[in-house]
């Protein structure tokens, strides 16, 4: 890749917000097959996409949008466990979990906290 079209695709990798598919198409004017590079950088891990879901190495769904723009991002640690979502509305929730794999925490964006350990 030469330098002129790699620094293009940090400027867009530091600017784009969700909905990514509808922005990169809409708003950049990328092709299909620059996608996976732009979500591999912003994901900052290898992508699987299929339609609008992008998909992590591990098989997760990790970001889906709808032709709306209504759209759904989450993380996972490494044993799978969700423990970050977020969605178009602005509503978010993150996740604690013990070496068992149980929920021991949780808090919500309205604010909501609940820690049972």
């Amino acid at each position: 890749m030469n330098k002129k079209y790699q620094k293009y695709i940090n400027y867009i990798v530091s600017d784009i917000k969700p909905p990514y598919f509808i922005n990169m198409e809409d708003h950049y004017g990328l092709k299909d097959n620059e996608y996976p590079l732009i979500l591999l950088n912003i994901f900052n891990e290898p992508v699987t996409i299929t339609s609008n879901d992008v998909y992590d190495v591990n098989g997760n769904r990790i970001y889906y949008e709808n032709s709306n723009g209504s759209w759904v991002k989450r993380e996972y640690d490494n044993n799978g466990d969700n423990i970050y979502y977020e969605d178009s509305s602005g509503y978010w929730v993150k996740y604690k979990y013990d070496n068992n794999g149980k929920v021991i925490y949780y808090e919500t964006s309205d604010g909501v906290i609940i820690d049972y350990r």
